[in-house]
C-alpha cells in the first residue's frame, strides 16, 4: 500500500508534542525547544522533530519525524505510524485500516486541572500595537477594533498579546498568548494560557449574522478584516486544524447557516478544509472555501506582502516626483 504525497505531508503535520501526551508522556517547555519529563534526554523542535542526545551514535533511533517517534515509542510500522497520524488528523481513506498502539507507555492518572487564570494586564498595549502594526502590517485601526472590543490585550508579563477565546454571555474560556519578538524565520513564542478549554476559540461574534468565516489562526482573522474591511460577520479562529471551536461556535449560535473556510494554503490546510467541507454540508450547511491566493501560505502574509507592494509602488512614485 503506497501512501501519497499529501497523505505523508499530512501525516508529518501533526504537532509532535500532541503525538508525546497521546502516548502518555508529559510534555515540558525549556526555552525553545520541548523535553519529555520521562526522558529528558528528548528534545522536540518545531513541533515536527525530535532527537535523543543519549543515543545520539545510534543511527535510525535517536531521532526523526513524528513517523519516526511512533515506530521508536510505540512499536508501530510506518503504515501503521502514517495511519495513526492521518486518524489523528481527522483525514480518511478509503481504503484505511486502523491500527492499535502498541507498547504505549502506562496511561498515566490525569492531574487536576490547573484553573485558568488570565494573564494581568500591562495597562497599556505599546507592545502589542508595534508587533501586530509593525511585524504583521495590521492597520493600527483594525488592531484598535479588537482591543476595544476587549478580545485582545497586552500581558504585563513579558509583554505577550493575549487573545481571548469568549463564549455568548461574554465568558472567557479560552485565551492563547503570542510572543512580540519573532526570530530571523518569523517564529515566536506562544502557547494556551494553563487551565483552558481548547473547545473555545478566539472569535469576533456578532449576533445579526447569518455566516461564520474559519482560520487557523488569530493573526489571520485580523488580516482578513483588514484586507476586506469586514466588521460586520462573525469570525472564528480554531487555533489547529480541528473544529471543536466551530462546533462550540454553532451550538450557541443557531442563526449561522454559512460556512466559510481561509485555512491555510498548504498541505494540512487544505486537506482540513476539505474534510470539514463534506463534514458540514453534510449537515446542511452552506460550505465555501476561500483560501489565500495562490503563492501564499495565509492571510497574514497576504497582507504583509501586498502592504510591502503598495509601499514600494508609492516610493517609486516619490522618487519620481523628486
Amino acid at each position: 500500500m503506497r501512501f501519497t504525497e499529501e497523505e505523508l505531508q499530512t501525516a508529518k503535520s501533526v504537532d509532535l508534542t500532541l503525538v508525546a501526551e497521546s502516548l502518555g508522556y508529559t510534555v515540558m517547555r525549556i526555552g525553545r525547544y520541548h523535553t519529555l519529563k520521562e526522558m529528558d534526554s528528548i528534545r522536540i523542535y518545531n513541533h515536527t522533530h525530535w532527537f535523543r542526545w543519549s543515543r545520539k551514535e545510534e543511527k535510525g533511533k535517536n531521532g526523526g519525524s513524528q513517523i519516526d517517534f511512533l515506530r521508536e515509542f510505540a512499536g508501530m510500522e510506518i503504515k501503521e505510524a502514517v495511519f495513526w497520524l492521518l486518524d489523528f488528523t481527522g483525514y480518511r481513506r478509503l481504503d484505511e485500516v486502523r491500527y492499535p498502539l502498541r507498547n504505549q507507555v502506562p496511561v498515566k492518572v490525569p492531574e487536576e486541572k490547573k484553573p485558568f487564570i488570565l494573564p494581568k494586564a500591562a495597562g497599556e498595549n505599546y507592545y502589542l500595537y508595534q508587533y501586530l502594526t509593525k511585524q504583521r502590517a495590521i492597520s493600527h485601526d483594525v488592531v484598535r477594533y479588537f482591543v476595544k472590543k476587549g478580545l485582545i490585550y497586552e500581558a504585563e508579563q513579558y509583554h505577550n498579546i493575549i487573545f481571548k477565546g469568549n463564549s455568548r454571555d461574554g465568558t472567557t474560556h479560552f485565551a492563547s498568548m503570542r510572543g512580540v519578538r519573532d526570530d530571523a524565520g518569523g517564529k515566536g513564542f506562544k502557547c494556551d494560557v494553563a487551565g483552558n478549554d481548547k473547545s473555545y476559540g478566539f472569535n469576533d461574534a456578532h449576533e445579526d449574522s447569518g455566516e461564520i468565516i474559519v482560520f487557523e489562526a488569530a493573526i489571520d482573522l485580523m488580516s482578513y478584516v483588514d484586507i476586506f474591511h469586514d466588521f460586520e460577520s462573525s469570525k472564528l479562529a480554531l487555533g489547529m486544524v480541528g473544529d471543536a471551536p466551530l462546533e462550540t461556535f454553532l451550538r450557541e449560535y443557531p442563526q449561522v447557516r454559512q460556512i466559510t473556510f481561509c485555512l491555510d494554503n498548504d498541505v494540512a490546510g487544505m486537506t482540513a478544509s476539505r474534510r470539514l467541507q463534506e463534514k458540514y454540508e453534510g449537515r446542511g450547511y452552506r460550505v465555501a472555501l476561500s483560501p489565500p491566493p495562490e503563492g501564499y501560505k495565509d492571510y497574514n502574509e497576504w497582507l504583509k506582502t501586498t502592504k510591502a507592494g503598495l509601499k514600494n509602488e508609492k516610493n517609486k512614485m516619490n522618487r519620481k516626483v523628486i
